[in-house]
C-alpha cells in the first residue's frame, strides 16, 4: 500500500463554490437525503439504502448510527465483508483547500474495525483485518492486520 491517491484540480478561488459544475445538484440532493435517512436506520435497511447510491457494501457489514458518508461521491466508497464502522465516523471521498479540489476512493477491506468518531480521508486503503481506534484521523493507508490510533494515525504499540 502507498500514500493517498487523489485526483486533484486547481482553481483560482475557492473550489467549493464551484461544486455544481463537478456533481449534479440533483444527485447531490438525493445523496444528502438518503445518507441522512440511513443514519437512523437499522443495519440491513441502512446498507440497502447506501447501496442504492453506489456505496459498495459486502455481507455482514455494520455501519454505526450517525455515520456520515461523502455526499458528492459515495460511489467511491467500498466496505469489505464483516467490517464494522463505529458510531459517528466520517468517510470522505473529496476534500478541498482554498485553491484545490481533490477526490479519491476509500477502500475498506474485510473484517476491519473502525472505532467511533473516526475520520477517513479520501484516497485511503485500509487492509483486511486492520483495527483503527476511536477518535482517529486516517490520513494514509493502513496495512492488513495493522492496529493504528491517533490524529493523525500511528501504529499502536504493544503496551496500548
Amino acid at each position: 500500500m502507498t500514500s493517498r491517491e487523489l485526483e486533484s484540480e486547481y482553481f483560482e478561488s475557492n473550489p467549493l463554490l464551484k461544486w455544481p459544475k463537478k456533481v449534479s445538484r440533483l444527485k447531490t440532493t438525493r445523496n444528502i437525503i438518503i445518507i441522512s435517512l440511513s443514519k437512523l436506520m437499522p443495519l440491513k435497511l441502512k446498507n440497502k439504502l447506501l447501496r442504492a447510491i453506489g456505496v459498495k457494501i459486502e455481507e455482514d457489514v455494520a455501519i454505526g448510527l450517525s455515520t456520515q458518508l461523502d455526499i458528492f461521491y459515495p460511489e467511491k466508497i467500498s466496505v469489505g465483508k464483516g467490517s464494522v464502522i463505529g458510531y459517528r465516523s466520517t468517510i470522505l471521498t473529496h476534500e478541498a483547500t482554498t485553491k484545490r479540489f481533490s477526490k479519491g476512493k476509500v477502500e475498506i477491506g474485510e473484517n476491519v474495525l473502525i472505532g467511533a468518531n473516526t475520520t477517513i480521508l479520501p484516497g485511503v486503503e485500509i487492509g483486511d483485518g486492520a483495527s483503527i481506534s476511536a477518535n482517529s484521523l486516517v490520513n494514509r493507508d493502513v496495512e492488513p492486520g495493522q492496529s493504528v490510533q491517533g490524529v493523525p494515525i500511528k501504529q499502536k504499540s504493544d503496551e496500548e
